[in-house]
C-alpha cells in the first residue's frame, strides 16, 4: 500500500535506501553493513527493530519492496528488498533538501549548556574535562576507522563529523581554561542580579 503526499523523511530511512541501491540486501545484512562501516555513529540502531520498522515503512510509502528470498548456509531464509523508482527519486529529493537547509534540531548539550549555573563553576569544569576526553576519544575513532587508500567521497561524512568534533573540542578547552582561571564564574549573587535584571 502507497501512502498520498510525500514519505517522511528519516536518516535511517535514507542509509537505507542508500543501502538497497547498492544491491538488494536482507535487513539482518543492513544491520550488519551499518556497524561495519561505522555508520551506526549518524543513525541509532541500538534497538533492534528499528531498521525492519523502517523498512516497513518504506515498504508501505512504496520505496521498496520485496525482490524474494536468500539463503545462507545454516541461516534461516531471509526476505530480500530492493529499492524501486518512487525510492531512488525519493531519495535524490531528500538528499537535495537535505544537504542545503539546517534540520531543526534539538541535541542535548546545548540545552544542558543553558542551565550552567545551576553547578557550581568548578563542577562545570570537571564536567567539561570530562566530556573533552570522551570526545577526544571519540575523534580518534573517527580518524582511525577509515581503510587506507578508501577514497574522500565515501569519507565524506566521517570529515565532517570530525571538523565538527575538533571544532567543540577546541570551544570546550576555551570555557575549561576561562573557567580554570576565573574569566568565566558565577555564583548565587550574580544569578539573582541577572535575574532580577534580565529576568
Amino acid at each position: 500500500m502507497v501512502t498520498s503526499g510525500e514519505p517522511r523523511r528519516s536518516t535511517l530511512g535514507m542509509l537505507l535506501l542508500a543501502l538497497l541501491m547498492e544491491a538488494p540486501t536482507h535487513p539482518y545484512r543492513m544491520q550488519q553493513m551499518i556497524k561495519e562501516r561505522g555508520q551506526d555513529q549518524l543513525v541509532n540502531v541500538a534497538a533492534r527493530n528499528s531498521v525492519y520498522q523502517t523498512l516497513d515503512r518504506l515498504v508501505r510509502d512504496g520505496l521498496a519492496r520485496e525482490a524474494g528470498t536468500a539463503r545462507e548456509a545454516g541461516r534461516p531464509e531471509r526476505t530480500v528488498y530492493e529499492i524501486t523508482d518512487k525510492g531512488a527519486a525519493t531519495m535524490r529529493r531528500w538528499l537535495i533538501d537535505a544537504l542545503p537547509t539546517p534540520a531543526r534540531e534539538f541535541p542535548e548539550f546545548p540545552a544542558a549548556l543553558a542551565f550552567l549555573v545551576v553547578l557550581t563553576p568548578s563542577e562545570a569544569h570537571d564536567l567539561l574535562e570530562r566530556r573533552i576526553k570522551a570526545l577526544t576519544a571519540k575523534l580518534t575513532a573517527v580518524r582511525d576507522q577509515a581503510p587506507p587508500g578508501l577514497p574522500r567521497i565515501f569519507l565524506i561524512e566521517d570529515e565532517y563529523r570530525a571538523a565538527l568534533l575538533t571544532a567543540e573540542i577546541a570551544w570546550l578547552r576555551g570555557v575549561a581554561s576561562d573557567l580554570a582561571d576565573g574569566t568565566l564564574t558565577w555564583d548565587a549573587h550574580v544569578v539573582e542580579t541577572t535575574l532580577q535584571q534580565f529576568g
